[in-house]
Parts: structure tokens; C-alpha cells; sequence
């Protein structure tokens, strides 16, 4: 069975970051989504790699549409070349409307806020409120210290293995985006079972 992405929502940081890595991948992604035929939903701005993964998508004649606050436009860090930009009064609406543009998400590299994206989306998972599949793109092993603290969740029975898997870890980005497409959502949301996480 095959999930069908159309629309990706992809998540990570407004700075560049140290690792020239992070860029290239950042760039790649947008390239690859274009020539794969996705549409890319992102955050909307020009700066960091969210501006790199943007400028990738539109460099191969991609779609790309951005979801930015109204707070944000005004600091004049929107992307003005962009397919569609939409813009919202708050960061919680930024989440939801990129959800509802999307039929999965991916998760680069990034800070404070590309980690609250990721968890969110995660948790609206666990409770059975989406089936889509997150990716985890691991550049240069960045996010080996937030897996292995996932896993030890899962080892301390605080979260069910099901729920996990959930988040599809990956360092090559075809091989990661086929596996997010033959992805299953877990058959029961948190709460369902009695005495498990």
C-alpha cells in the first residue's frame, strides 16, 4: 500500500547553522520535491534553511507555498517570490494551517521552534488526530541525541513503541521519503489500551 504525498509540509531552522551541510540538504530537499511533483508548504520566510529549501523547490519550477505570521512579514523576512504566501495571526494557526495544506511533513535540521512543529504534529499522532507520516532527515547525524532520547522514552514506558515509530528517521532523503510513503499510521491512539502509554 502507498500513501500519496501531493503537498509536504517541511519544518527546520531560520539560520544557516554551522554545518555548510545543513544548507545543501536544505537546498536538496526543495529541489527534490520539485522534481518528485510535491508541492512544498513551509514556513514562509526567506532567511536560514527555510529560505534554502524554498529557493531549491523554485529553482526546479516547484510549487512552493508559505505560512507566515503577520509579526513575522513585518520584521521583512517573508519570501516575496513564492507561489502562494499565506499569512496568519499566530504561530499556533502557522502549525494548523500547514497541516491542513500538507499530507505528510519533513523535519531538517533547526531550533526551539522546528522541535515544537515536530512534537505537536507528533502528538496530534499519538491521539489519532492525523495518519500522516513525519520524516526525520538526520544531515551529519543532528538529531542522533533527540532519537536516542525518544528511544529511552520507549525504554522508560513512556511511550508506546507504536507511537515511535511514528517519526521515520532517515539520513538519505529518496530513501526516506519512500519509506514515508508506504508509511502506516499506528492502529490505536494513546488511551485506547488500558495500562500502556
Amino acid at each position: 500500500m502507498s500513501y500519496i504525498i501531493n503537498s509536504i509540509s517541511v519544518f527546520c531552522g531560520s539560520s544557516m547553522g554551522s554545518d555548510s551541510a545543513f544548507y545543501k540538504k536544505a537546498k536538496e530537499v526543495g529541489t527534490f520535491m520539485a522534481e518528485q511533483k510535491v508541492t512544498v508548504v513551509y514556513g514562509g520566510a526567506r532567511v536560514g534553511l527555510m529560505g534554502a529549501v524554498a529557493e531549491g523547490a523554485l529553482s526546479k519550477g516547484g510549487e512552493v507555498i508559505g505560512v507566515i505570521p503577520t509579526f513575522l512579514t513585518s520584521k521583512e523576512i517573508a519570501h516575496d517570490g513564492l507561489t502562494k504566501l499565506i499569512t496568519v495571526n499566530t504561530m499556533q494557526e502557522r502549525k494548523t494551517k500547514m497541516s491542513d495544506l500538507s499530507d505528510a511533513a519533513l523535519i531538517l535540521p533547526g531550533g526551539f521552534g522546528t522541535l515544537d512543529e515536530m512534537f505537536e504534529l507528533l502528538t496530534w499522532g499519538q491521539l489519532g488526530l492525523h495518519k500522516k507520516p513525519i520524516g526525520l532527515l538526520n544531515v551529519n547525524n543532528f538529531w542522533d541525541p533527540l532519537v536516542a532520547c525518544i528511544d529511552k522514552m520507549v525504554e522508560s514506558n513512556l511511550l508506546r513503541y507504536s507511537h515511535r515509530n511514528m517519526l521515520i528517521v532517515g539520513n538519505d532523503l529518496p530513501t526516506l521519503f519512500e519509506a514515508m510513503k508506504v508509511y502506516e499510521a499506528p492502529h490505536k491512539a494513546k488511551w485506547m489500551e488500558k495500562n500502556q502509554v
